[in-house]
């Protein structure tokens, strides 16, 4: 492995779990807040029992967000110090902003967590919403970062000099937008049904069913509101990709040759050599109407494109196929989810519907890993689209393999030590959380 695989290897990697850290982080404070108003406004100790619960899983998860965080922005540094120099004052008010956000949800987590009983119940009530608010926005504005690597946007740029920044312009690129509601909706999605299985697993096993219901119904919801929701901001990034990075809408079809009444395409094997997809199913004209609202215009395939220019087109067709079945899935199972709500209510206390969303705990987060792998892949070969290659802005600096390795330990060591946590949260429900239990207040002999 040289140095720039291995620089890519490691970001890719650290990416690639600070992503779930994060999205949890996000979204858990939300289900957390909506059962401590059912408590409120029912007075139901079971629902303030889920929401201590929950918020001691929001508290291991803000820490461990933190660190892999702080790592982060260290190995932005370290690796990548040419696209820092030039790209850090233009795109650095997103990331001054996002700590700002970090530093309110800490305060208002510790609030949340030591006020039971000292403040007003609202006010209590109002700084776990606050906790879900300030996660919401640190995660929009680290993705408005991200989005400008592939929009990029506030500043001139002639002859390798960068002039007339204005951060605020490059904050609110192009593709901002499209990719903060793509990726608030899948922080929601993958969260929501992997919390929601995790209960229904709880639930099958016959283990405080009462609370694991609960819990189950709220974490479902959201998820499957979400789930419902994610194709609409699938056709706006589509959209939006076509228009700003045709190549990467491309190679996430594995289009090869322009075409009018462009068909989209259903699975298949990629033949980069000979530049043709075999195997695929392919419906007409679908991706010319998803790309540009009219089957008759035109969709840009890669051969009109230096191929130097090509992202690597195998692995960002495979993850967009991947991205797009288990969105279909979870799809599927939310209109199970809401059938049952509405017609079939016996169907929420059967194995075969509960077994569906244990099935479903690992889904949203393929396809979320998935989905940052089409948006990664896919701009390469730039770190910012357009004007800086990624070999070019990767540090001179030699043995990166080795941090790969140190940086790889300390992650799997970080979600080993997270997984632990939470199971042992799981494993205490009856005597921690769950007033009905009988073995509720009896301390652990060990």
């Amino acid at each position: 492995m040289d140095d720039f695989i291995a620089a890519r290897s490691q970001m890719a990697m650290s990416l690639g779990f600070h992503i779930i850290f994060a999205c949890v982080g996000m979204v858990m404070p939300f289900f957390m807040a909506i059962s401590h108003y059912r408590y409120l406004r029912t007075g139901d100790e079971i629902y303030k029992g889920l929401t201590k619960a929950w918020s001691k899983g929001v508290a291991i998860l803000f820490a461990t967000g933190a660190v892999s965080g702080t790592m982060l922005s260290f190995e932005l540094g370290l690796l990548w110090p040419e696209f820092m120099k030039h790209a850090g004052p233009i795109f650095g008010m997103p990331f001054s902003l996002e700590g700002t956000a970090f530093f309110i949800e800490a305060i208002a987590l510790g609030f949340f967590l030591y006020g039971w009983n000292r403040f007003n119940k609202w006010f209590h009530w109002a700084t776990g919403v606050l906790v879900g608010i300030s996660g919401l926005a640190s995660g929009i504005l680290v993705v408005a970062a991200n989005a400008w690597m592939n929009s990029p946007a506030g500043f001139d740029y002639h002859e390798g000099v960068y002039s007339n920044i204005d951060p605020i312009a490059a904050m609110l690129n192009d593709a901002w937008f499209s990719q903060a509601l793509h990726m608030v909706l899948a922080a929601f999605v993958s969260t929501g049904f992997t919390v929601a299985g995790m209960h229904a697993l709880m639930i099958l096993k016959r283990k405080n069913i009462e609370f694991h219901s609960k819990a189950f119904k709220i974490a479902a919801t959201c998820g499957c509101i979400a789930a419902l929701l994610q194709p609409i901001s699938g056709d706006i990034s589509a959209k939006d990709v076509a228009e700003r990075q045709p190549t990467k809408l491309a190679a996430m079809e594995a289009h090869f040759d322009t075409e009018a009444r462009a068909p989209f395409i259903i699975g298949g094997i990629v033949n980069e050599e000979e530049q043709k997809l075999d195997y695929a199913i392919k419906i007409p004209s679908l991706l010319s109407f998803l790309a540009h609202g009219d089957v008759n215009k035109p969709v840009t395939g890669l051969n009109e494109f230096p191929k130097e220019n090509w992202p690597p087109v195998a692995i960002t067709h495979y993850a967009f196929q991947l991205m797009i079945t288990l969105g279909m899935l979870l799809c599927g199972l939310s209109l199970l989810y809401f059938i049952a709500i509405w017609k079939k209510q016996h169907w929420m206390h059967t194995n075969w519907f509960l077994r569906l969303f244990v099935f479903a705990i690992p889904l949203g987060f393929i396809a979320l890993e998935a989905g940052w792998v089409v948006t990664e892949v896919g701009r390469q070969p730039w770190i910012i689209y357009g004007i800086m290659r990624t070999k070019d802005a990767v540090t001179p600096m030699p043995g990166i393999v080795y941090s790969f390795y140190i940086f790889t330990s300390v992650f799997v060591s970080l979600s080993a030590i997270v997984i632990f946590l939470l199971y042992r949260q799981l494993k205490m429900v009856g005597r921690l959380y769950d007033v009905t239990d009988p073995n509720f207040g009896i301390k652990s002999k060990s």
